[in-house]
């Protein structure tokens, strides 16, 4: 199978979708950017891959009437199982680079206690941790190996060098060194091996039901012996000049995104975008060609890094933004978008009485009034309408978008897909299954 890739590189993610030679996208991955953007590439390429696996994998079950109503269960567990097996390979080669860190002035005389006292850590990791992290009803807030091993590791770690006569800061130094050395060396075992032993794991874990393991092995079996050949690659987004590609495989990410909504909605004639560094009015044909566009310029007002800022000036997850501006009961006026000036508005607001849920109200509102002042100067909402990117997500600003679209533009259809996050890199993934079936 040929397969046709896209990958958007982001300022806070990087977004890879996986198309086959007939536009059906058959996976989509994503993970933080980061300042090697190489790495970024390889591994929501990797996650967009896995994505398209299982993809393949659900085809199969489909057809298999003894799964039936069971199909989402066993897709569950194999998808966990396998994220084990992930963990795992990972966990290995974050403990044999921390302990090959153990070198140095620093450290001399101190060698064997602090491998023992890391060897120790990794054992409960992998042997203790792992089933626990990855069990049916576990409950992870990421799935990112640096997310899930960091926080684990500093528990553990600390107790070992309590009972290791260690100093948890050697630990602690050996970790911060390696998971950056880790982290750039996305997992690469044989994915193929990897979902058998998670399919074990899930025969297993099904054995006491009445249901039939051979039908659900033969069409795992079936799925995985599918060869998906990487055809062709096109990158986009705000860190596109720095993706590993000749310059015929990069597109701008106004066309990316521009074709991605329209194969989205194909109605759609104006697209907003709202990413981590900038927003975006484009306007597109029904062919889904960009006819105009503006952007917001220089600063980052208004968009998500905006968003983040006011997220760490108040001490919470950018997550938490939306629903507590949801519970306001007014909507507190905001001055000024500008990252410089935000952090001290927000204090005088606070300082004044005014609540989180307001000010956060009258924040998601003037960063909507800026995105429709950028939509205005690209020619307005015409038609459907599409909002996409990260800030799509967020229901606060979805509210204030629908209100002012309303009072704008009167009743239009706003579409907002759950995927929008990926439509920079669907439109690239579109633009190379082109460059190769259209050729």
């Amino acid at each position: 199978m040929e397969c046709f890739i896209g990958i958007d590189l982001g300022s806070t993610t990087t977004k890879a979708v996986v198309m086959d030679d007939k536009g059906q996208v058959l996976g989509r991955g994503i993970t933080n950017s980061r300042s090697n953007y190489d790495t970024a590439a390889r591994v929501s390429k990797l996650e967009a891959f896995i994505d398209a696996r299982l993809s393949l994998i659900r085809r199969e079950l489909d057809k298999e009437p003894a799964l039936a109503g069971r199909v989402d269960d066993v897709l569950e567990g194999l998808t966990r199982n396998f994220r084990r097996e992930q963990f795992i390979e990972q966990l290995g080669d974050l403990e044999q680079t921390c302990i090959s860190n153990v070198d140095g002035p620093r450290f001399a005389g101190m060698e064997k206690p602090i491998i023992e006292a890391l060897t120790e850590t990794f054992r409960r990791l992998r042997d203790d941790e792992a089933d626990k992290l990855f069990a049916p009803d576990a409950q992870r807030k990421s799935d990112f190996f640096r997310d899930i091993a960091g926080s684990r590791f500093m528990q553990i770690g600390e107790e070992v060098a309590r009972g290791g006569g260690v100093s948890f800061d050697h630990l602690l130094h050996m970790y911060d060194k390696s998971i950056i050395e880790v982290e750039n060396r996305p997992p690469s075992g044989d994915m193929n091996r990897k979902f058998v032993s998670a399919m074990e794991r899930v025969r297993d874990e099904i054995a006491g039901e009445l249901l039939d393991t051979a039908a659900l092995e033969a069409p795992i079996k079936v799925a995985l012996d599918v060869d998906m050949k990487e055809r062709y690659v096109v990158g986009t987004g705000y860190g596109r000049v720095r993706l590993p590609f000749p310059k015929e495989h990069i597109r701008s990410e106004i066309l990316c995104h521009g074709l991605g909504a329209h194969l989205m909605y194909p109605a759609t004639r104006t697209v907003l975008d709202i990413g981590g560094q900038d927003t975006k009015g484009i306007q597109i044909d029904e062919k889904g060609i960009v006819v105009n566009f503006q952007m917001n310029d220089r600063c980052a007002a208004g968009t998500g890094r905006y968003l983040g800022y006011v997220a760490d000036e108040m001490n919470m997850g950018l997550h938490e933004l939306g629903p507590l501006a949801m519970k306001a009961s007014k909507t507190i006026r905001i001055n000024s978008t500008c990252t410089v000036f935000a952090g001290a508005e927000l204090r005088d607001r606070l300082a004044l009485g005014d609540k989180r849920e307001d000010i956060l109200a009258g924040l998601h509102r003037a960063i909507m009034l800026r995105a429709m002042s950028i939509i205005s100067r690209s020619g307005g909402i015409t038609d459907q309408f599409t909002f996409t990117g990260g800030v799509a997500k967020n229901e606060a600003a979805v509210k204030e978008l629908r209100q002012l679209v309303k009072e704008n533009y009167g009743d239009v259809q706003i579409n907002i897909d759950p995927d929008s996050i990926y439509t920079g890199a669907l439109g690239a993934s579109e633009f190379a299954r082109r460059a190769v079936m259209e050729a």
